[in-house]
């Protein structure tokens, strides 16, 4: 914790108060404060930026109105899961599949987490689902167990994924794995943000990120290695002749809790 609040933002610290009155204060908001593990577009901070403090992420189709406590998390860190990353349903913020976690695959997933109050990881889950933040979710079950299931949304499911400097690491992913998911591929602005964001966590060169990326289930079907590469070192503009325009399969709906 010490080395938390070595970290913690300069300009919220409590004008006119004694070093530790400070102290106490922040000693304070750490006990409400977990770490959000994105592993799809939120990869990329300033994407993540627009569900804390509001905006419309480069590419998307969404506004987002932001959480009640709009600061930046206090602490990031690239991490790895165990488990996969697969795309399905479809996405009214990009088109295209959304990445949801499934613990149970094989392999490794890259991660980013941030250190933010549990208000503003239920205001992030409310948005997810095209809701309205201010509803602080009951986490104990998840944070006892390691599993909750909050409601019936694809992103409703919360997973304790680990600890880190003694804060609990949470996700949110759909409530089955990839074997009762409808596969969708990603789109070309989705693709592009999760690639953003794998650079800039991971500091992966453009051959990894292609790779990873099109081993994701819902992926590899349609996008390849050199499509996705082609991508990265071009642009969206550039890789969008590699694939053509996304419509849903036969009884694939739209999905309402937009990735």
């Amino acid at each position: 914790m010490t080395e938390i609040l070595r970290r913690m933002p300069s300009d919220l610290a409590l004008d006119g108060q004694s070093m530790g009155d400070r102290r106490q204060y922040w000693v304070t908001v750490c006990a409400d404060l977990l770490w959000y593990v994105a592993y799809g577009s939120n990869l990329a901070r300033d994407r993540f930026a627009c569900y804390l403090s509001g905006g419309r992420p480069e590419g998307a189709m969404r506004h987002y109105n932001g959480c009640r406590d709009p600061r930046p998390a206090r602490a990031e860190h690239p991490t790895m899961l165990p488990g996969g990353v697969y795309f399905a349903f479809n996405s009214l913020t990009w088109g295209g599949g959304m990445a949801f976690y499934d613990p149970e695959l094989p392999g490794r997933t890259a991660a980013r987490a941030y250190l933010v109050t549990r208000e503003q990881f239920c205001d992030v889950l409310a948005q997810e689902m095209r809701r309205e933040a201010g509803e602080d979710a009951d986490l104990s079950v998840a944070l006892a167990t390691g599993r909750q299931r909050l409601g019936p949304g694809h992103y409703e499911t919360v997973l304790k994924v680990g600890e880190r400097d003694g804060y609990p690491m949470l996700t949110f992913t759909a409530p089955h794995g990839v074997g009762r998911a409808v596969l969708n591929a990603p789109s070309v602005p989705y693709l592009t943000m999760l690639a953003r964001g794998l650079r800039d966590a991971h500091g992966w060169k453009s051959g990894q990120i292609a790779a990873y990326l099109r081993a994701c289930p819902g992926a590899r079907d349609v996008w390849s290695e050199p499509a996705i590469a082609a991508l990265l070192r071009r642009g969206a503009a550039a890789a969008a002749s590699a694939f053509s325009a996304f419509r849903p399969g036969p009884g694939l709906p739209l999905e309402p809790a937009a990735g």
